[in-house]
């Protein structure tokens, strides 16, 4: 039997999710992380998994990775020296950017530094014109003093980004054919092979930040190769990358940048997962970790994207799933502003001293501290009992905000809780409500260690009646990366008016874009079962500055007469602008910029479990203890294991339902259903109210 395992490194755990590919039986683990080396967790930790459940490893097919390398050397600054060599009279583009400020309010704070230092920012006689025709021609010679700049500075990676380039490549690729020449080992990105698209700021930058990640990424994707290579000689690895989809390794070293989001990715896809495994079609995911809580928004079982993102204060311009982040984790601090305010986070206890209950030397209030002190958490401790927590050590850190509130540390505790429930829900208002999508239509689905915790206030809060608390919800994203598709991402800057002329230069984009995809599935050894091609333009009307991403056509293979006609092209770009704005117009002219194509391959099976035919016995409970579902008393609630829980099973609040990955309150006259996939559906009871 073969056996495909997803790994998703973490700055506290490397967490595991392995499946049987032939009876859909799984397993999960956890490790800690190593972030001086995370490669030493994965391996240390599969080779562990393996031996817990009896996994050979010889017959692991597929190993699905989501990294956090990326993402920590650009919020750290550890990526390798750069240079540039951009068109001339752009050489300061990268700090010149945007008219935007970080903090509207705040004029002491700017843009982070660029990553390129000014000396090392090359300038090349070179121009393209708008429309791909060639002004003027760099000299060989001239090239060449660029190249020589370039080895001077001692950088080990070159970034090449020239105005037009996006329309014509044709001078970047003849200074990356010089590099290549002159310094081998140079690591070069080109910003018509990172992101081919208008916008110069944003394309530049993202092919300074991909420079920038070259050598860090294929350091570590060499040692990761060959440690899987060594421990399970028969698994394909796959990098997971910001759109939600896989790639090869060989991919994400040319390509590092689009790892930027791979966890948060993950996590989004893998909650896709749930919600079609459940038929909940609409679903807002809150995923809390130690340090901070993602929110994204899935309709009709699709993850939302988004093409403008800001990773560390560093702009990408890439398809990304539409993840917010809110400082709102189990390890978030609570403190006195100087406003006199009591605020919970962003500030985190991390995971070293981390919550004062751990006994590791951490004495501040943090929100896992909240949860213990108020029976939510067990004294047991966290990962089955694995990991003990000091119930005292909590309330002595919560002693000095109770003794200035006047309040005993379980109604301190509560209100920490109830800041945090209302800094997440202010967020996800900002991926649903600013957005034109009303979250009482949705299911609440949370995972993360923290995330089932606090789930309930937070559906309250929102009117949203149905929670969907994953099998694992610890170990989403490791799901996740089990159930991605192989993907990459095509597009070609074309702007064009949406009228029957344009439609020819769709179709024409079309054939173009389609013929790379198809050199792409053949050059990745895609699968022919599962391809699927989807076309998406960017539309606006004429005269607007930013665009809206409008879907076209989905299928295996897609033709110029399964496009839809002028009028179903408008209708769809009416739909899409009155949803996020408000209002459409029937007379204004509509014209697009961008014509981009999504080719995937499923690697998964998709087949459901099918619904228990036997009525269960009722759960079993395994322990009682005191719970605060408010801030006035507590009340005797239930304990149960998620272990011992079957599908079909259901069981009502009071109660607290606990595993190893998470804890899941249940509140009084909420009822919880075990579906066929393990997964629990909490119907709200509106009477009970939020608990405070």
């Amino acid at each position: 039997m073969g056996w495909t395992i997803g790994v998703d490194v973490g700055g506290t755990f490397t967490d595991f999710f392995a499946s049987c590919d032939e009876t859909g039986a799984f397993h999960v683990g956890k490790t800690p992380s190593t972030p001086a080396n995370p490669a030493q967790a994965i391996l240390t930790g599969l080779v562990a998994l393996c031996e817990q459940f009896e996994i050979p490893l010889d017959k692991i097919g597929r190993l699905s990775h989501g990294t956090t390398v990326g993402t920590n050397a650009l919020i750290q600054r550890t990526g390798s020296p750069v240079a540039l060599i951009t068109t001339k009279g752009f050489r300061d583009l990268l700090e010149i950017g945007r008219q935007t400020r970080p903090h509207m309010y705040d004029l002491q704070k700017d843009h982070p530094a660029p990553l390129v230092e000014r000396e090392h920012r090359i300038e090349l006689a070179e121009r393209i014109g708008a429309a791909g025709e060639i002004v003027n021609t760099p000299g060989e010679d001239d090239i060449v003093s660029a190249v020589e700049a370039v080895v001077a500075s001692g950088a080990e990676a070159c970034a090449v980004g020239f105005l037009f380039a996006f329309r014509n490549p044709v001078h970047e690729q003849r200074v990356a054919d010089v590099l290549r020449e002159r310094a081998p080992d140079l690591a070069i990105s080109i910003s018509s092979e990172v992101q081919p698209e208008f916008r110069e700021y944003e394309r530049l930058s993202t092919t300074v930040l991909n420079a920038y990640l070259q050598p860090v990424l294929g350091e570590y994707l060499q040692t990761l190769e060959k440690g899987v290579a060594d421990s399970a000689p028969m698994a394909t690895l796959g990098i997971n990358q910001s759109s939600g989809g896989l790639m090869s390794p060989r991919r994400a070293r040319e390509f590092p940048v689009r790892t930027a989001l791979s966890g948060p990715a993950a996590g989004a896809v893998g909650a896709a997962h749930a919600a079609r495994q459940t038929g909940r079609r609409n679903v807002i995911t809150l995923d809390m970790g130690g340090t901070s809580a993602d929110v994204a928004l899935i309709r009709d079982y699709k993850v939302d994207l988004s093409f403008d993102r800001d990773v560390a204060g560093f702009p990408i311009r890439m398809p990304c799933v539409d993840v917010e982040t809110v400082g709102a984790g189990g390890g978030s601090i609570a403190w006195f502003d100087r406003d006199g305010l009591l605020k919970a986070g962003p500030i985190s206890a991390g995971a070293d001293p981390g919550p004062a209950c751990y006994g590791r030397g951490g004495n501040r209030p943090t929100v896992t501290d909240a949860n213990l002190l108020l029976g939510r958490l067990s004294s047991r401790g966290l990962l089955d009992g694995d990991m003990g927590l000091d119930r005292s050590l909590s309330s002595a850190a919560y002693q000095p905000l109770a003794d200035k509130l006047g309040f005993t540390v379980e109604k301190t505790a509560h209100g920490v809780l109830g800041i945090v429930v209302a800094n997440m829900v202010r967020t996800i208002r900002t991926i649903s409500v600013e957005r034109g999508h009303d979250p009482r239509d949705f299911v609440l689905m949370p995972f993360g260690g923290a995330g089932p915790l606090h789930a309930r206030d937070v559906a309250v809060s929102l009117g949203i009646g149905e929670l969907l608390v994953p099998a694992a919800p610890g170990i989403v994203c490791a799901q996740g990366l089990l159930v991605s598709d192989l993907k990459e991402d095509f597009v070609v800057s074309k702007r064009f008016r949406l009228d029957d002329a344009g439609l020819g230069q769709l179709r024409e984009a079309l054939d173009g874009l389609q013929k790379s995809a198809v050199e792409w599935f053949d050059a990745e050894k895609a699968p022919e079962d599962g391809r699927r091609l989807d076309l998406v333009v960017d539309a606006r009307y004429v005269g607007q500055n930013f665009e809206l991403a409008v879907p076209v056509a989905g299928a295996r293979t897609l033709s110029a007469q399964a496009l839809p006609d002028l009028e179903q092209m408008t209708a769809r770009f009416s739909a899409a602008h009155e949803t996020a704005y408000g209002y459409a117009s029937a007379d204004d002219p509509i014209e697009i910029v961008n014509v981009r194509l999504s080719a995937s391959a499923r690697l998964h099976n998709q087949e459901d479990r099918p619904n228990p035919t036997e009525t269960p016995s009722a759960p079993q409970v395994r322990d009682r203890r005191e719970v605060y579902f408010d801030a006035d008393s507590p009340i005797e609630a239930n304990v149960y294991s998620r272990a011992d829980l079957v599908p079909g099973q259901s069981l009502t609040g009071p109660a607290i339902i606990e595993q190893l990955d998470t804890t899941t309150p249940l509140y009084t006259g909420d009822r919880a259903v075990v579906t066929a996939d393990g997964h629990l559906i909490i119907a709200i009871n509106a009477d009970a109210g939020d608990g405070s």
